[in-house]
């Protein structure tokens, strides 16, 4: 095929970006010319009530290229980017978000690796300009626990929801990847395939404010772990065994000690608040991974769409 026949589809996910969208579409515009390839412009707005969904309507009327798929209500990033990569009709899929924090001069770096055999792309964040010491940090330790707990694949750290994939690894996520509880840049690097690595450093969001807080970062941590991995359900039969073991300890300790023996309260408290505490701990692991089950078996829709514009 002909480079000139081939198109990128360059996926952004929306939602309440009215101070940034403008700026978004200046800064493509300026950049469009460096896009060897032809491309289509999917925006997936994820139910924005802000003035966002308005702004996108404006752009795509002036250009067809420019594609607008919108929710019905939010359902969050995760199911933007898939319903993009769902309605993707490239010969390579780039994810990426609206605020400006990947950079879109990355985007004829990225057709460059696809034109070099490469089928996945993953970009690497070097650097965060909005981000602090403590989000830094917090980010170097999920990846850590994340690749020690994970009994699939092993992650590259700093990896983002800023990556790219080939037609046919789109396929395989439109088809099989269909999980509830989704950790989409998870999927993209345990399908194999030959892939590589971009570095980029995130630059500050040209407006408007996270919409990542601290709860949903936990949510988001907690159910990337059960999706790669079933390493916490088997924390009751470790705990058990440790238990085991310091009750052997107690007893033989008992045994050798009986008569200077304390009368035993506090130990026996002690032992119990313990024991208890990792009864209820692993409940609640069990717990969670009865929602994810729960999640499944009700199948809904991982979205639901309102409005298409410009969509063939």
């Amino acid at each position: 095929m002909n480079m000139d026949d081939k198109k990128i589809s360059i996926v952004v996910s929306v939602y309440n970006e009215e101070k940034v969208l403008n700026k978004f579409l200046e800064a493509f515009e300026n950049m469009k010319m460096d896009i060897v390839w032809n491309y289509e412009l999917i925006f997936v707005d994820d139910g924005s009530y802000d003035n966002s969904l308005s702004i996108l309507y404006e752009a795509s009327k002036k250009e067809k290229n420019i594609k607008v798929i919108s929710f019905s209500r939010n359902f969050g990033h995760e199911a933007a980017m898939i319903a993009g990569i769902d309605y993707s009709t490239g010969d390579g899929i780039i994810c990426m978000d609206a605020d400006l924090q990947h950079p879109l001069e990355c985007i004829p770096k990225i057709i460059k690796k696809f034109e070099d055999g490469y089928e996945i792309v993953n970009m690497v964040r070097v650097s965060n300009e909005s981000a602090g010491v403590i989000k830094n940090i917090t980010s170097s330790i999920f990846y850590k626990v994340v690749n020690i707990l994970s009994s699939e694949t092993s992650f590259e750290e700093n990896v983002s929801d800023f990556f790219a994939v080939s037609s046919r690894v789109a396929d395989i996520l439109k088809k099989n990847y269909r999980e509830k509880s989704r950790f989409l840049r998870g999927y993209v690097q345990s399908v194999g395939f030959n892939k590589t690595s971009l570095e980029y450093k995130a630059l500050e969001r040209a407006g408007g404010t996270s919409h990542y807080s601290f709860k949903k970062l936990v949510k988001f941590s907690i159910s990337t772990i059960i999706c790669f991995s079933d390493f916490p359900l088997k924390l009751g039969v470790y705990t058990g065994l440790l238990s085991a073991v310091i009750g052997v300890i107690m007893l033989f300790y008992t045994i050798l000690t009986y008569k200077n023996a304390p009368s035993g309260y506090a130990t026996i408290v002690t032992l119990i608040c313990f024991l208890f505490s990792v009864l209820f701990i692993i409940i609640g692991i069990i717990g969670e991974y009865l929602a994810v089950l729960f999640s499944e078996v009700k199948d809904r829709p991982i979205y639901i769409i309102d409005k298409k514009i410009n969509m063939e």
